[in-house]
Order: C-alpha cells, then sequence, then structure tokens
C-alpha cells in the first residue's frame, strides 16, 4: 500500500501537475506517481528535476549505458518501480528485450567487457559503496573523468531514488489503453 498517495493539482501545484500528465502522454502511461509524489516537495521537486535531467538524459554517458545502469540500481535494489519505468526507456535506448532480461544476472554471461565492467561497478557500489582499484581502473579503461565522475552520481542518486521510491512504497505506472 502507498504510503504517500501520489498528489493532484493542489498538492502537486498547477506546473507539476501538468508536467506529470506531459511526460505520461510521452511514456503511454497514467501519470508517473514519481512525479506526483515528489511533486508534493513543490520547490524541492524541481531542484531534484533539473539535477535527474541532467544525468539522465542529459548527461554525458550513451543512454544505452545510463539505462543499463539504473536498471540494475533497480534491480540491486528491487525497485519494482524504477524496474518498470527504465524496461521501456532502455528499449528505447538500445538494449534488447534479451539483455534486459539478463540485467537481472549481473555481469555473468554474454556481456562486452564494456558492459561486464558497468554492472560490476554498479554491484560494488551498491553493495559495498565504494570500488575496489581494480573495479576503478576497469573502469577508467571506458571512461574519461568526467564520465567516471558522472557515473558514480547516476548510480548514487538511483540508489536513492530507489530508497525514495520503496519506501514510500510507490506503485509502478499503468499502462494507458
Amino acid at each position: 500500500m502507498t504510503r504517500i498517495s501520489p498528489g493532484g493539482v493542489r498538492q502537486i501545484g498547477l506546473a507539476a501537475w501538468v508536467f506529470s500528465r506531459l511526460a505520461g502522454r510521452a511514456m503511454r502511461t497514467e501519470p508517473p506517481a514519481i512525479f506526483t509524489t515528489l511533486g508534493r516537495t513543490r520547490g524541492l521537486f524541481w531542484g531534484w528535476l533539473h539535477f535527474a535531467g541532467r544525468l539522465m538524459p542529459g548527461g554525458k554517458l550513451p543512454r544505452r549505458d545510463t539505462e543499463l545502469v539504473i536498471l540494475r540500481v533497480a534491480h540491486e535494489r528491487s525497485c519494482d518501480y524504477e524496474w518498470a519505468h527504465h524496461q521501456r526507456l532502455a528499449r528505447r535506448a538500445g538494449l534488447t528485450a534479451d539483455e534486459i532480461d539478463r540485467v537481472r544476472a549481473g555481469s555473468r554471461g554474454g556481456w562486452t567487457q564494456r558492459d561486464a565492467d558497468l554492472l560490476a561497478s554498479v554491484d560494488a557500489l551498491v553493495g559495498e559503496h565504494d570500488l575496489t582499484d581494480e573495479l576503478f581502473a576497469a573502469l577508467r579503461s571506458h571512461l574519461d573523468e568526467r564520465q567516471v565522475i558522472e557515473f558514480l552520481l547516476l548510480v548514487g542518486h538511483y540508489d536513492m531514488l530507489a530508497t525514495t521510491l520503496t519506501t514510500l512504497r510507490v506503485e509502478p505506472d499503468a499502462r494507458r489503453s
């Protein structure tokens, strides 16, 4: 059961209400509960949205990498909302249905070295909150300095978001018929 229900126009304000409806139309879902729930914070919502948008879709990492990372964080954190939401985005970013299914297995099985290193880095960051020197070197073999910092912020952000969404029991968005 949702602990804090998504807000309507009175709870989240007209701008967030309109934004959530447009986002739902673009995703072919009901207005995303992430926006109608976090929108209850008003100004904090807009600051968070700006930051989140700079990571995805506005980041320097390739979108495929970004979605791979987000899905792995969602899986590791058992965050059904983020998994459902980003599964659709991952397909648009070029991940195949098979790859999306294999995200659950992590860095084992059929990945390129780049993908395996990204997935292993997510696992270490979510589980240990740090990377070994060896894993950091592997990550650096694929990403420049700016991208490494962005990668770390991306994993940390979606870990934080998973905590919020899971604790509030935000349910995945219903598809529009």
